[in-house]
C-alpha cells in the first residue's frame, strides 16, 4: 500500500498560491544572484555559466536520486536553474552578440522542442506525471530552457522594446493575471495554463531583479546585489518553512 501511495505522488510540489509566491521570488533571486557572480565578482558570463551549470547538474542529480518530494531540495534546484539561466542568456545575448530578440527566439524554439519531445515520449506534460527519472529529466531540461528564455525575454522587453523595468513588470504581471483569470473562469487546459504561467514568472523575476540592482540612471534602484540576493534567499527560506509544501498527486488533473 505504501509503495502504491508513493508511486501516486510526484516528486514536485502541488501547484498552490504558495508555489507561485516562492517561484517568483526564486526567479528574482536568480537574476540578482547571477549578476553577483558575473558582474559584482567580475567573473564574466561564461565563467558564471560554468559555475552555475555544475551546481545545476549536482542538484538535478540529487533531485532525481531522491525517493520523494523534498521541498528544500526542489527549490534549491529551481534556484540553480534560474541562476544558470541568467548567466547563460546574458552570455548568448551579449557576449556572443545574438541580441535579446535573437536569443529569445532561439530559446523559445528550444523550449518548444523540449516540450514537444517530452509530450511525444510520455504522452503528457502534466507535473503530476513527474514520478519517474525519465519524466524528471524532461521536466528539468524544460525548466532550464524556460528560465533562460525568461531572462532574455525580460531584458528584451525592458531594454530593446524600451518599456523599462516597471513597464516590463506591468506587462508580465498583466499576462499572469490573464492566465489566472483563465484558470478560474474558463476550461482551457490546466497543463497549458501552468506552463504559460511558469514561463512568464521568469521574465517577471528578471525585470524585478534588474530593477532592484541596476543603476538609478538606468531606471533601477541601485541596491547592493549581495544584499538583494541575501534578502530574497531569506524570504524564500521563510516561505518554504511557513507555507504548506506537499507533493503533487498523480491524476489530480
Amino acid at each position: 500500500m505504501n509503495n502504491e501511495i508513493n508511486q501516486a505522488l510526484a516528486k514536485v510540489p502541488a501547484v498552490t498560491l504558495g508555489f507561485w509566491i516562492i517561484k517568483i521570488a526564486a526567479t528574482t533571486l536568480g537574476e540578482t544572484g547571477g549578476d553577483v557572480v558575473s558582474m559584482s565578482m567580475n567573473l564574466g558570463y561564461l565563467v558564471g555559466t560554468a559555475i552555475f551549470a555544475v551546481i545545476f547538474l549536482i542538484f538535478v542529480a540529487m533531485q532525481i536520486a531522491a525517493k520523494e518530494f523534498r521541498p528544500a531540495l526542489y527549490w534549491a534546484t529551481i534556484i540553480a536553474t534560474t541562476t544558470v539561466g541568467t548567466t547563460l542568456a546574458d552570455f548568448a545575448d551579449r557576449s556572443l552578440g545574438i541580441g535579446y530578440a535573437g536569443g529569445s527566439a532561439l530559446l523559445l524554439a528550444l523550449l518548444l522542442a523540449s516540450l514537444g519531445v517530452w509530450y511525444r515520449s510520455l504522452g503528457t506534460l502534466s507535473v503530476e506525471s513527474v514520478t519517474s527519472s525519465r519524466a524528471e529529466i524532461f521536466y528539468w531540461i524544460t525548466i532550464m530552457f524556460s528560465q533562460t528564455l525568461g531572462t532574455a525575454l525580460g531584458d528584451w522587453t525592458a531594454d530593446t522594446a524600451g518599456l523599462g523595468y516597471g513597464g516590463g513588470a506591468i506587462i508580465f504581471g498583466g499576462l499572469l493575471a490573464v492566465l489566472a483569470a483563465a484558470y478560474y473562469w474558463t476550461s482551457i487546459s490546466r497543463v497549458f495554463l501552468f506552463w504559460g504561467a511558469f514561463i512568464l514568472t521568469r521574465p517577471l523575476g528578471a525585470v524585478v531583479g534588474d530593477w532592484l540592482d541596476k543603476p538609478v540612471s538606468a531606471g533601477g534602484l541601485e541596491l547592493s546585489r549581495y544584499a538583494a540576493t541575501g534578502v530574497l534567499l531569506a524570504f524564500i527560506v521563510i516561505c518554504i518553512w511557513l507555507l504548506p509544501q506537499r507533493a503533487a498527486r498523480k491524476g489530480t488533473h
